[in-house]
């Protein structure tokens, strides 16, 4: 079992920055696929961002390319997501995800296996 702990949700408002870490307690480079979702209210969740933890390629959905980063630092097991340029539509629960294949579908991990808690990213206009 993998547990995943998300931090940095929080209020920002339009065109600014947040950047969200996902720490997980195993050793990312044996997670194949570490990546980030979110759901909106009313809205199904859907794939934000993710990285092959092995070859270290990132893969994002066409929504946010561009505005988003999404990184691993292997020695503290941990993803990140930078998140620039947000937009009030941006507003949504993230949630971080792994699995122990590098499987990508729709901008993120494909059937992920571990899932975190959420945390709540809110843009105001």
């Amino acid at each position: 079992q993998v547990q995943l702990v998300e931090s940095g949700g929080g209020s920002v408002q339009a065109g600014g920055s947040l950047r969200l870490s996902c720490a997980a307690s195993k050793y990312t480079y044996s997670l194949g696929c570490m990546g980030w979702f979110r759901q909106a209210p009313g809205k199904e969740r859907e794939g934000v961002a993710a990285v092959a933890t092995g070859s270290g390629s990132t893969y994002y959905a066409d929504s946010v390319k561009g505005r988003f980063t999404v990184s691993q630092d292997n020695a503290k097991n941990t993803v990140y997501l930078q998140m620039n340029s947000l937009k009030p539509e941006d507003t949504a629960m993230y949630y971080c995800a792994a699995d122990p294949l590098p499987r990508i579908a729709g901008g993120s991990c494909y059937l992920p296996r571990y899932w975190g808690q959420g945390t709540q990213v809110t843009v105001s206009s």
